[in-house]
């Protein structure tokens, strides 16, 4: 079965590791006990405002991943136990499991989570859906306000499109440039796009990278963005990846 694994809320200012490192370490017990098969772990903006707590960018992290039915209870109780101990102190650290395939009504799980980019939810309204929807939500110390943006990131990750992958992606060249084609076969993207009109590059097309190179969720798949090259572009790349500020609204 697909499982989406969403966290938020385990950090400090001072903290040695955010949430996104703790999201991977969950992604990567699954595979390292064989519960399943892990996909990158995503992270979701969500609404900042004063009204809402957050550590530095009000930001959920997710993943998904493919497990038998019978390691979910195991996930749960591991992932919980594991952000009950390794949230940082003073952190409001909230988890939430949900099964796509168990959503009678997934569009209210990805309503949520768009309502949380926009507006401020209390936590109430949270644990109702998820009770409504039979999503597991659960909080792992301080007030618990996490487990609106856990359950926030669970939906924005379920409708395909939002969020960015965390980290960079590690691509092999020697010159900065790099064809479509080897772009797709040594990473997880599925397509290259253009930032402006949409247009998908074909494989023998060729990009520049630039400082921050990751994909983004579109439509379900990891899109890598690109911009027209500087013309001149001595290296013949028409096209060059995003700036961290392009990707900013992803």
């Amino acid at each position: 079965m697909q499982v989406i694994v969403s966290i938020d809320d385990t950090d400090n200012i001072d903290s040695d590791w955010g949430t996104g490192e703790l999201a991977a370490k969950i992604s990567q017990t699954i595979e390292e006990r064989g519960w399943g098969k892990s996909y990158g772990v995503t992270r979701h903006q969500l609404f900042v405002h004063p009204d809402v707590p957050y550590t530095s960018h009000n930001s959920a992290m997710c993943f998904a991943a493919e497990l038998d039915e019978s390691y979910l209870d195991v996930l749960t109780s591991f992932a919980s136990d594991f952000l009950t101990r390794e949230s940082a102190e003073g952190s409001d650290p909230g988890l939430c499991i949900a099964v796509p395939g168990r959503l009678s009504m997934p569009g209210l799980l990805i309503e949520f989570g768009r309502k949380a980019k926009e507006t401020v939810i209390n936590k109430q309204e949270a644990y109702d859906l998820a009770r409504q929807l039979g999503v597991h939500l659960s909080e792992h110390g301080g007030d618990g306000q996490g487990v609106i943006g856990a359950l926030a990131g669970a939906g924005l990750r379920l409708s395909g499109n939002d969020g960015r992958l965390r980290g960079q992606l590690e691509i092999k060249t020697e010159s900065g440039t790099i064809s479509v084609r080897d772009i797709i076969s040594q990473t997880c993207v599925d397509v290259v796009r253009v930032l402006d009109d949409g247009r998908i590059l074909g494989d023998n097309e060729t990009v520049r990278l630039g400082k921050t190179v990751k994909p983004v969720l579109m439509e379900g798949k990891y899109v890598l963005l690109v911009f027209p090259a500087d013309a001149g572009d001595k290296k013949g790349a028409l096209w060059q990846t995003c700036t961290k500020e392009q990707l900013r609204k992803f």
